[in-house]
């Protein structure tokens, strides 16, 4: 089976897009092997149907150039961390072995979102231990480390990525999912993705984080552990003309 250096683990088929799908772009530009699991096939949503958003998520995959695209089929709209989540997820991540995984940020107003943040964080590191679930036969891996997108809330990152040379790339993959957002011709309830502007707000949403670090567009990220920075120097003196 394949494996990814970089995972991002978002609840419906279009969030990884909407959060991080600019900083996935530049991974694989790095020369990462990047891949995705959808916790849920989006089957609660108001537009479209799971077939059709399969369809679309394998679509924007090829825009992302991601190396792999799964789908964790836990129910939309009822992920809680229950045992049965965490053993499917430490399964998933003992086959794929990320290094780093992406994924939301915690106390989100979505509570897939939330619960999801945390099932991440205790299924990486039930991930390393060799007991849990030993009836798979898979070993235990090193535990990933854990970056979740600021999306929703007022967090200050920690970081924030570059994203300038993919914001393009990024909005084409989100206009991949065509059931999701503004359609004049759609025949479907009306929802808050689906307004003629939200899409130029998610790409405004990337330009201010951009503005913070003197750039044209940027993805923020938030972790809990202490960063282990090899070179300061080169980190703290990277131009961001914020000045100029």
């Amino acid at each position: 089976m394949s494996t990814v250096d970089i995972l991002a683990i978002f609840a419906h088929p279009d969030d990884l897009e909407l959060s991080v799908g600019g900083t996935m772009l530049k991974l694989k530009d790095l020369g990462y092997r990047t891949g995705a699991l959808d916790v849920t096939r989006g089957e609660m949503g108001t537009r479209g149907t799971v077939d059709g958003r399969a369809v679309e998520a394998e679509n924007a995959a090829k825009i992302l150039k991601l190396d792999i695209r799964d789908n964790l089929g836990l129910p939309d709209g009822h992920v809680f961390v229950t045992d049965d989540a965490r053993v499917a997820l430490v399964r998933a991540l003992r086959r794929l072995k990320p290094r780093l995984i992406l994924t939301h940020q915690e106390n989100d107003s979505h509570a897939d979102h939330d619960h999801i943040a945390t099932l991440v964080r205790e299924s990486s590191r039930l991930a390393a231990m060799r007991n849990y679930d030993p009836d798979t036969g898979d070993e235990k891996i090193p535990p990933p480390i854990v970056a979740h997108n600021v999306f929703s809330r007022r967090v200050v990152p920690s970081f924030i990525v570059d994203v300038s040379d993919f914001l393009e790339a990024k909005m084409d993959a989100l206009r991949a999912h065509r059931s999701q957002f503004y359609d004049p011709n759609s025949t479907e309830p009306e929802t808050m993705l689906t307004g003629k502007s939200y899409l130029d707000e998610i790409a405004n949403r990337s330009r201010y984080y951009g503005s913070l670090i003197g750039t044209a567009a940027g993805e923020p990220f938030f972790v809990r552990e202490m960063l282990n920075v090899n070179d300061p120097f080169e980190l703290l003196t990277r131009p961001m003309n914020l000045y100029s």
